[in-house]
């Protein structure tokens, strides 16, 4: 079934959302830091004759970081992406994309004025054609060469500076691997020197708004891969779990009865070549992954550190992140205590929410405790267990914004670690996206939870509970005109009623009245009915 699905979606894929676009990386453009490629729809760089958007000088935020990297300009992602490029294109209204020739997360259609939300599905409420569908569609990306983008294989230095450069073809899967890889890596310092003290994408504040945008930018690479615009990536709900309930050949790989740390053979995924999990040998040699293939997917879940993870996440685990209201807080690393962020990722006790350096919990729970690619960081989104993971990760983080409704000025402005402050670009995407920019709720990017849907954090939470709040605010401005009114309304009152005594007087008696109205009088008075 799975092969037949493949064979009819080969002939057909369009563009993707990546790291280096093919129309850049020519020696002309690396020189010229210019990245405004035309628009296939008319011609113009950036779509500016359609109105789409334009090429501009990038500008980078001058919010200084923390103190974690003490370096400067010794990394090509440090304020990303002006090592390489410093003009891109600017889009317009909905519009997004390289070249602005894609909507906005959130928004279709022709001129991206229509609104639509997708809804991301726990993967056990998928029907069998829906699970088979989602496998295929894996294994068609991780076979396609992307279209658009490729991956440097050298550092800016080592292209000397871009006259001479250095990229490669890479699959559409693999992209999203190796750009996991890239933005975790360690900085090469030359010689044999190293720093590991740096993490675009982890350990501090853009821990989720990163992953969020990651997420949405493979599935939109899928829908546009297939044509099918209402696919969405299944979540994995672990909380409670007492085993890898998915790792079975009918999903996401069972176990191989003779070696335990591959999978089954009769799993599609036990094929898989790896790639980018080699970091100690690319640090030896200062050099990146070049995305050669490394050798089979590895998994052995529950085979794992104990020491380390004693077992996988509860619902109470969960509930506790939830309950702590700061986002971040103290060095904005994996040092922060009470912080929602660093007790989600997995670095503070999901009981007491204070860091602890011996455990792994939450997010980090769930790469050691399938003890094998996907426990490494850099080359941890090889095994396609990382989307499910990640997805439920996102599911928990957009709770969090539903029950605190912060507004984007609680995300840090200045001293995250480096890259992590609100207004720096999210390395190594381009287009180019702001930490903040995913500090909001999954809504307002155009997809939701079904769980969240069923128990949508109620209609009581959601909508009324904010009003209340509003109303507590103002309540003795309330009183206060309520007071001012009731004493107008009985003036007002008295002074009518006055009025009308003196206007009875003056009447005369029933029998003085004529029996007939003059005809201007019978037209006022039926005027005064329509009225």
């Amino acid at each position: 079934m799975l092969p037949a699905v493949l064979c009819c979606l080969l002939w057909s894929f369009q563009t993707s959302e990546g790291q280096f676009p093919r129309a850049c990386v020519s020696s002309e453009k690396l020189i010229e830091k210019e990245c405004c490629p035309p628009w296939r729809g008319d011609g113009s760089p950036c779509g500016q004759l359609s109105g789409r958007g334009s090429c501009q000088d990038v500008v980078l935020s001058n919010a200084t970081h923390g103190p974690q990297f003490p370096f400067t300009g010794v990394d090509d992602r440090e304020s990303w992406p002006s090592v390489f490029y410093n003009r891109t294109c600017q889009c317009f209204g909905n519009f997004m994309g390289f070249n602005c020739g894609k909507c906005k997360y959130g928004f279709w259609g022709p001129t991206c004025t229509e609104r639509r939300l997708l809804v991301r599905r726990n993967i056990f409420d998928l029907s069998v054609p829906e699970k088979n569908k989602f496998i295929a569609y894996i294994n068609l990306a991780k076979r396609t060469t992307n279209p658009d983008y490729v991956i440097p294989i050298g550092t800016y230095g080592q292209m000397n500076n871009g006259s001479t450069p250095m990229f490669k073809d890479i699959s559409i899967y693999d992209l999203f691997v190796w750009m996991h890889y890239y933005v975790s890596m360690d900085t090469l310092l030359g010689g044999s020197e190293i720093w590991r003290d740096v993490d675009f994408a982890h350990e501090a504040p853009g821990f989720l708004p990163w992953h969020r945008l990651f997420l949405l930018m493979w599935e939109k690479d899928i829908q546009d891969l297939t044509g099918d615009e209402n696919f969405t990536i299944p979540f994995w709900d672990w909380r409670d779990a007492e085993n890898c309930d998915i790792c079975t050949d009918e999903l996401m790989g069972g176990r191989n009865p003779e070696n335990p740390n591959l999978l089954s053979p009769a799993s599609f995924f036990s094929s898989w070549q790896i790639i980018c999990s080699r970091l100690e040998e690319y640090n030896s040699h200062q050099a990146l992954c070049n995305g050669t293939a490394e050798g089979p997917l590895l998994r052995n879940p529950g085979n794992h550190d104990k020491g380390r993870t004693a077992r996988l996440p509860s619902s109470a685990d969960v509930e506790f992140c939830l309950s702590l209201t700061q986002y971040e807080s103290g060095p904005m690393d994996k040092t922060a205590n009470l912080s929602f962020r660093n007790t989600l990722e997995g670095f503070a006790s999901p009981l007491t929410g204070i860091a602890n350096a011996s455990q792994s919990s939450m997010h980090n729970a769930l790469h050691i405790y399938m003890n094998g690619t996907m426990s490494q960081v850099p080359g941890s989104a090889n095994d396609p267990i990382f989307l499910l993971h990640h997805a439920f990760v996102d599911s928990i983080f957009e709770q969090w914004l539903r029950r605190y409704r912060p507004l984007q000025e609680v995300y840090p402005a200045t001293n995250a670690p480096i890259g992590h402050n609100r207004e720096s670009y999210m390395v190594p995407f381009i287009p180019l996206y702001r930490n903040g920019d995913f500090f909001i709720s999954s809504r307002d990017l155009g997809y939701d939870y079904s769980y969240l849907q069923d128990s949508d954090p109620d209609f009581f939470q959601d909508y009324i509970m904010p009003f209340l709040e509003q109303a507590r605010r103002i309540w003795p401005w309330l009183i206060g005109a309520a007071v001012v009114g009731s004493v107008l309304t009985a003036m007002l009152g008295g002074l009518i009623g006055l009025l009308c005594r003196r206007r009875k007087r003056k009447q005369p008696s029933e029998e003085q009245q004529p029996l007939l109205m003059e005809k201007e009088d019978y037209h006022s008075v039926l005027y005064q009915s329509h009225l």
